[in-house]
Protein backbone atom coordinates (compact mmCIF):
# COMPACT_ATOMS: atom_id res chain seq x y z
CA UNK A 1 0.00 0.00 0.00
CA UNK A 2 1.24 3.31 -0.24
CA UNK A 3 0.91 5.66 2.72
CA UNK A 4 0.06 9.29 2.79
CA UNK A 5 2.16 12.05 3.59
CA UNK A 6 2.90 11.82 7.03
CA UNK A 7 1.30 14.36 8.70
CA UNK A 8 -1.86 13.86 6.49
CA UNK A 9 -2.28 10.57 8.42
CA UNK A 10 -1.38 11.30 11.87
CA UNK A 11 -3.48 13.95 11.78
CA UNK A 12 -6.35 12.46 9.45
CA UNK A 13 -9.41 12.85 12.70
CA UNK A 14 -11.91 15.24 11.50
CA UNK A 15 -12.84 18.45 13.50
CA UNK A 16 -16.10 16.58 13.82
CA UNK A 17 -14.74 13.38 15.25
CA UNK A 18 -12.98 15.47 17.87
CA UNK A 19 -15.72 17.44 19.12
CA UNK A 20 -17.42 14.39 19.50
CA UNK A 21 -14.31 12.48 21.59
CA UNK A 22 -14.69 15.71 23.61
CA UNK A 23 -18.36 15.90 24.06
CA UNK A 24 -18.19 12.40 25.12
CA UNK A 25 -14.86 12.52 27.61
CA UNK A 26 -14.56 15.87 29.19
CA UNK A 27 -11.20 16.99 29.90
CA UNK A 28 -12.32 16.21 33.81
CA UNK A 29 -12.55 12.48 32.64
CA UNK A 30 -8.56 12.30 31.82
CA UNK A 31 -7.27 9.08 33.03
CA UNK A 32 -3.77 8.40 31.93
CA UNK A 33 -0.75 10.32 31.76
CA UNK A 34 2.14 8.33 30.22
CA UNK A 35 5.42 10.17 30.33
CA UNK A 36 7.43 9.25 26.63
CA UNK A 37 10.89 9.28 26.78
CA UNK A 38 13.84 9.70 24.21
CA UNK A 39 17.14 10.55 23.33
CA UNK A 40 16.62 13.24 20.35
CA UNK A 41 15.83 17.15 20.56
CA UNK A 42 12.21 17.54 20.30
CA UNK A 43 12.86 19.47 16.87
CA UNK A 44 14.36 16.29 15.07
CA UNK A 45 13.10 14.47 12.70
CA UNK A 46 11.55 11.05 14.73
CA UNK A 47 10.01 13.17 17.22
CA UNK A 48 8.99 15.60 15.48
CA UNK A 49 7.13 13.35 12.42
CA UNK A 50 6.46 10.32 14.21
CA UNK A 51 6.38 10.21 18.35
CA UNK A 52 4.59 13.53 18.68
CA UNK A 53 2.12 13.16 15.89
CA UNK A 54 1.60 9.17 16.66
CA UNK A 55 1.35 10.22 20.71
CA UNK A 56 -1.16 13.20 19.22
CA UNK A 57 -3.44 10.24 17.73
CA UNK A 58 -3.37 8.19 20.99
CA UNK A 59 -4.63 10.78 22.64
CA UNK A 60 -7.29 11.57 20.38
CA UNK A 61 -8.32 8.48 20.19
CA UNK A 62 -8.64 8.15 23.99
CA UNK A 63 -11.02 10.99 23.41
CA UNK A 64 -8.47 12.97 25.98
CA UNK A 65 -8.21 9.99 28.30
CA UNK A 66 -4.97 9.25 27.92
CA UNK A 67 -2.37 12.29 28.19
CA UNK A 68 1.35 11.44 26.59
CA UNK A 69 4.01 14.08 28.36
CA UNK A 70 6.93 13.88 25.86
CA UNK A 71 10.88 14.58 27.22
CA UNK A 72 13.04 14.30 24.50
CA UNK A 73 17.02 15.01 24.84
CA UNK A 74 17.02 12.48 28.05
CA UNK A 75 15.03 15.01 30.00
CA UNK A 76 14.21 12.50 32.69
CA UNK A 77 18.01 11.39 33.48
CA UNK A 78 20.15 8.40 32.38
CA UNK A 79 21.78 7.83 29.36
CA UNK A 80 20.76 6.47 25.53
CA UNK A 81 21.24 2.73 26.51
CA UNK A 82 19.51 3.05 29.62
CA UNK A 83 16.28 3.81 28.06
CA UNK A 84 15.18 -0.05 27.87
CA UNK A 85 15.72 -0.42 31.44
CA UNK A 86 13.42 2.64 32.03
CA UNK A 87 10.74 1.21 29.95
CA UNK A 88 11.21 -1.76 32.01
CA UNK A 89 11.47 -0.74 35.45
CA UNK A 90 9.00 1.44 35.06
CA UNK A 91 10.82 4.39 35.70
CA UNK A 92 9.01 6.09 32.13
CA UNK A 93 6.08 4.51 30.57
CA UNK A 94 7.36 4.53 26.70
CA UNK A 95 10.53 4.61 25.15
CA UNK A 96 11.81 5.25 21.66
CA UNK A 97 15.35 3.59 21.15
CA UNK A 98 17.88 1.09 19.97
CA UNK A 99 17.93 -2.17 21.18
CA UNK A 100 21.85 -1.79 19.53
CA UNK A 101 22.83 0.46 22.35
CA UNK A 102 23.18 -2.66 24.82
CA UNK A 103 25.26 -4.71 22.46
CA UNK A 104 24.12 -8.56 22.82
CA UNK A 105 21.29 -8.47 24.50
CA UNK A 106 18.66 -8.09 21.74
CA UNK A 107 20.59 -10.80 19.12
CA UNK A 108 17.72 -11.48 17.33
CA UNK A 109 16.95 -7.77 16.45
CA UNK A 110 20.65 -7.93 14.75
CA UNK A 111 19.66 -10.03 11.86
CA UNK A 112 18.19 -6.68 10.16
CA UNK A 113 21.46 -4.64 10.97
CA UNK A 114 23.41 -6.89 8.88
CA UNK A 115 25.39 -5.92 6.00
CA UNK A 116 23.17 -5.65 2.79
CA UNK A 117 20.05 -7.62 4.03
CA UNK A 118 17.61 -4.24 3.77
CA UNK A 119 16.09 -2.85 0.33
CA UNK A 120 13.89 -0.21 2.39
CA UNK A 121 12.49 0.53 5.40
CA UNK A 122 9.28 0.24 4.97
CA UNK A 123 9.62 -3.09 3.88
CA UNK A 124 11.91 -4.38 6.76
CA UNK A 125 10.30 -2.50 9.25
CA UNK A 126 6.94 -5.13 8.50
CA UNK A 127 9.45 -7.60 8.48
CA UNK A 128 10.79 -6.54 12.31
CA UNK A 129 7.34 -6.76 13.21
CA UNK A 130 6.66 -10.20 11.74
CA UNK A 131 9.95 -11.66 13.59
CA UNK A 132 9.33 -9.98 16.73
CA UNK A 133 6.02 -11.78 17.38
CA UNK A 134 7.52 -15.08 15.96
CA UNK A 135 10.93 -14.89 17.78
CA UNK A 136 10.95 -12.29 20.48
CA UNK A 137 7.56 -11.00 21.71
CA UNK A 138 7.87 -14.02 24.42
CA UNK A 139 11.88 -14.10 24.70
CA UNK A 140 14.06 -10.79 24.63
CA UNK A 141 11.55 -8.19 25.12
CA UNK A 142 9.18 -10.28 26.81
CA UNK A 143 9.51 -7.82 29.73
CA UNK A 144 7.88 -5.16 27.45
CA UNK A 145 4.76 -4.39 25.81
CA UNK A 146 6.20 -3.82 22.10
CA UNK A 147 4.26 -0.45 20.48
CA UNK A 148 6.41 -1.05 16.72
CA UNK A 149 9.64 -2.07 15.32
CA UNK A 150 11.58 -0.13 12.74
CA UNK A 151 14.66 0.72 11.09
CA UNK A 152 15.52 3.64 9.28
CA UNK A 153 16.53 4.20 5.84
CA UNK A 154 19.88 3.37 4.15
CA UNK A 155 22.51 3.81 6.08
CA UNK A 156 25.59 6.29 4.26
CA UNK A 157 29.02 6.89 5.69
CA UNK A 158 29.61 10.46 6.16
CA UNK A 159 32.91 11.66 6.40
CA UNK A 160 35.68 14.25 6.59
CA UNK A 161 37.67 12.31 3.41
CA UNK A 162 36.09 11.17 0.27
CA UNK A 163 35.25 7.06 0.38
CA UNK A 164 34.90 5.73 -2.89
CA UNK A 165 36.55 2.28 -2.45
CA UNK A 166 36.98 -0.27 0.59
CA UNK A 167 40.97 1.12 0.33
CA UNK A 168 39.71 4.81 1.72
CA UNK A 169 38.47 3.32 4.97
CA UNK A 170 41.67 2.04 6.23
CA UNK A 171 42.71 3.85 9.60
CA UNK A 172 39.17 5.97 9.23
CA UNK A 173 37.80 6.72 12.36
CA UNK A 174 34.18 6.13 12.17
CA UNK A 175 31.14 6.31 14.66
CA UNK A 176 28.76 3.82 14.70
CA UNK A 177 25.41 2.55 16.33
CA UNK A 178 26.06 -0.80 17.27
CA UNK A 179 28.12 -3.88 17.51
CA UNK A 180 27.10 -5.14 14.63
CA UNK A 181 28.08 -1.95 12.72
CA UNK A 182 31.07 -1.60 14.66
CA UNK A 183 32.08 -5.32 13.91
CA UNK A 184 31.49 -4.14 10.19
CA UNK A 185 33.24 -1.05 9.84
CA UNK A 186 36.29 -3.07 11.50
CA UNK A 187 35.98 -5.97 9.31
CA UNK A 188 36.09 -3.80 5.95
CA UNK A 189 39.03 -1.62 7.22
CA UNK A 190 38.22 1.83 9.45
CA UNK A 191 38.61 1.95 13.02
CA UNK A 192 35.23 1.84 14.47
CA UNK A 193 33.97 4.33 17.40
CA UNK A 194 30.53 3.01 19.19
CA UNK A 195 28.28 6.21 20.54
CA UNK A 196 24.96 6.96 21.03
CA UNK A 197 23.99 9.53 17.51
CA UNK A 198 23.67 12.66 20.22
CA UNK A 199 27.51 12.58 21.07
CA UNK A 200 28.27 12.55 17.19
CA UNK A 201 28.62 16.57 16.82
CA UNK A 202 30.81 16.90 19.51
CA UNK A 203 32.75 14.08 18.72
CA UNK A 204 33.40 15.55 14.91
CA UNK A 205 34.31 18.93 16.23
CA UNK A 206 37.02 17.72 18.10
CA UNK A 207 38.43 14.82 15.72
CA UNK A 208 37.31 12.27 18.05
CA UNK A 209 36.50 10.96 14.71
CA UNK A 210 36.60 11.13 11.13
CA UNK A 211 33.45 10.24 9.89
CA UNK A 212 30.20 8.58 10.79
CA UNK A 213 27.73 6.41 9.75
CA UNK A 214 23.36 7.52 9.86
CA UNK A 215 20.61 7.93 7.86
CA UNK A 216 20.32 11.29 5.83
CA UNK A 217 16.93 12.01 7.92
CA UNK A 218 19.20 12.10 11.57
CA UNK A 219 22.28 14.39 10.08
CA UNK A 220 20.51 17.23 10.20
CA UNK A 221 19.97 16.89 13.91
CA UNK A 222 23.78 16.40 14.69
CA UNK A 223 24.74 19.02 11.91
CA UNK A 224 26.70 16.14 10.28
CA UNK A 225 26.45 18.09 7.39
CA UNK A 226 28.01 21.08 8.11
CA UNK A 227 30.93 19.10 10.01
CA UNK A 228 31.81 17.08 6.96
CA UNK A 229 32.09 17.44 3.08
CA UNK A 230 31.95 14.01 2.07
CA UNK A 231 28.84 11.25 1.74
CA UNK A 232 29.27 8.08 0.37
CA UNK A 233 26.09 6.20 -0.61
CA UNK A 234 25.20 2.44 -2.31
CA UNK A 235 23.37 1.32 -5.04
CA UNK A 236 19.36 1.49 -5.20
CA UNK A 237 17.73 -1.22 -3.27
CA UNK A 238 21.50 -1.85 -0.79
CA UNK A 239 21.72 -1.23 2.18
CA UNK A 240 25.72 -1.32 4.07
CA UNK A 241 23.36 -1.02 6.93
CA UNK A 242 20.46 -0.13 9.02
CA UNK A 243 19.85 0.26 12.91
CA UNK A 244 16.81 -1.40 14.98
CA UNK A 245 14.09 0.68 16.74
CA UNK A 246 11.82 -0.12 19.33
CA UNK A 247 8.89 2.00 20.76
CA UNK A 248 7.94 0.01 23.89
CA UNK A 249 5.76 0.56 27.06
CA UNK A 250 6.26 -0.65 30.65
CA UNK A 251 4.27 -4.33 30.53
CA UNK A 252 2.31 -3.42 33.69
CA UNK A 253 1.26 -0.01 32.57
CA UNK A 254 -0.14 -1.32 30.10
CA UNK A 255 -1.73 -4.48 31.79
CA UNK A 256 -3.32 -1.53 34.25
CA UNK A 257 -4.95 0.56 31.66
CA UNK A 258 -8.93 -0.51 31.18
CA UNK A 259 -9.80 -2.17 28.21
CA UNK A 260 -11.07 0.30 25.90
CA UNK A 261 -7.79 2.41 26.49
CA UNK A 262 -5.37 -0.70 26.01
CA UNK A 263 -7.25 -1.26 22.67
CA UNK A 264 -6.63 2.88 21.90
CA UNK A 265 -2.76 1.40 22.45
CA UNK A 266 -3.77 -1.81 20.42
CA UNK A 267 -5.03 -0.12 17.24
CA UNK A 268 -2.07 2.22 17.25
CA UNK A 269 0.53 -0.44 17.37
CA UNK A 270 1.67 -3.37 15.43
CA UNK A 271 3.05 -4.32 11.92
CA UNK A 272 1.64 -1.42 9.68
CA UNK A 273 2.76 0.99 12.45
CA UNK A 274 6.05 -0.26 12.36
CA UNK A 275 6.12 0.30 8.36
CA UNK A 276 4.52 3.71 8.39
CA UNK A 277 7.75 3.97 11.07
CA UNK A 278 10.06 3.29 8.63
CA UNK A 279 8.71 4.85 5.39
CA UNK A 280 8.08 8.42 7.34
CA UNK A 281 11.76 7.38 8.66
CA UNK A 282 13.09 7.03 5.23
CA UNK A 283 10.83 9.63 3.83
CA UNK A 284 12.95 12.11 5.36
CA UNK A 285 16.44 11.28 4.16
CA UNK A 286 15.53 13.31 0.88
CA UNK A 287 14.79 16.78 2.48
CA UNK A 288 18.26 16.15 4.78
CA UNK A 289 20.27 14.94 1.90
CA UNK A 290 19.32 18.12 -0.27
CA UNK A 291 20.62 20.26 2.60
CA UNK A 292 24.15 18.66 1.80
CA UNK A 293 23.42 19.29 -1.69
CA UNK A 294 23.18 22.71 -1.04
CA UNK A 295 26.17 23.56 1.08
CA UNK A 296 27.95 21.98 -2.23
CA UNK A 297 29.18 18.80 -0.07
CA UNK A 298 30.74 15.83 -2.00
CA UNK A 299 27.83 12.74 -2.73
CA UNK A 300 29.59 9.58 -4.00
CA UNK A 301 26.67 7.14 -5.31
CA UNK A 302 28.01 3.62 -5.87
CA UNK A 303 27.03 1.82 -8.93
CA UNK A 304 25.65 -1.90 -8.96
CA UNK A 305 29.62 -3.09 -9.88
CA UNK A 306 31.34 -0.62 -6.79
CA UNK A 307 28.59 -2.00 -4.17
CA UNK A 308 28.73 -5.59 -4.88
CA UNK A 309 32.68 -5.54 -4.17
CA UNK A 310 31.64 -3.70 -0.65
CA UNK A 311 29.42 -6.45 -0.22
CA UNK A 312 31.29 -9.60 -0.77
CA UNK A 313 33.74 -7.82 1.55
CA UNK A 314 30.84 -7.75 4.63
CA UNK A 315 30.15 -11.12 3.46
CA UNK A 316 32.25 -12.82 6.35
CA UNK A 317 30.46 -10.74 9.17
CA UNK A 318 27.06 -12.28 8.11
CA UNK A 319 28.22 -16.02 8.30
CA UNK A 320 30.55 -14.45 11.87
CA UNK A 321 27.04 -13.59 13.09
CA UNK A 322 25.37 -16.65 12.61
CA UNK A 323 28.22 -18.89 13.73
CA UNK A 324 27.82 -16.90 16.61
CA UNK A 325 23.59 -17.10 16.92
CA UNK A 326 24.65 -20.71 16.64
CA UNK A 327 26.66 -20.93 19.70
CA UNK A 328 24.04 -19.38 21.39
CA UNK A 329 21.12 -21.79 20.47
CA UNK A 330 19.60 -19.92 17.69
CA UNK A 331 19.35 -21.46 14.21
CA UNK A 332 21.56 -18.29 12.73
CA UNK A 333 21.19 -19.20 9.14
CA UNK A 334 17.33 -19.41 9.33
CA UNK A 335 17.12 -16.12 10.65
CA UNK A 336 19.10 -14.39 8.21
CA UNK A 337 17.20 -16.73 5.29
CA UNK A 338 13.53 -15.82 7.09
CA UNK A 339 14.56 -11.90 7.29
CA UNK A 340 15.55 -11.90 3.80
CA UNK A 341 12.21 -14.26 2.81
CA UNK A 342 10.76 -11.22 4.30
CA UNK A 343 11.78 -8.01 3.21
CA UNK A 344 11.61 -9.70 0.14
CA UNK A 345 8.26 -10.35 0.38
CA UNK A 346 7.04 -6.66 1.57
CA UNK A 347 9.51 -5.12 -0.49
CA UNK A 348 7.28 -6.95 -3.75
CA UNK A 349 3.81 -5.56 -2.03
CA UNK A 350 5.27 -2.16 -2.44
Amino acid sequence: MKFPAPRVLFRAASATVLGWLAATFPASAQEVTLRLHQFLPAQANVPTNLLHPWADRVEAASGGRIKIERYPAMQLGGTPPQLIDQAQDGTVDIVWTLPGYTPGRFPTTEVFELPFIMTNAKAASMAYWDMFEEHMKDGEFADVHMIATWTHGPGVIHSRQKVEKLDDLKGMKLRAPSRIVNTLLGHLGATPVGMPVPAVTEALSRGVIDGAVVPWEVAPSVKIEELVSHHTEFAEGQALYTATFVLAMNKARYEALPDDLKKVIDDNSGRELSGLFGWTQEHYDGPARQLAVDRGNSIVRLDAEATAAWKEASQPVIDGWIEEMNGRGLDGQALVDEARALIAKYTQEQ
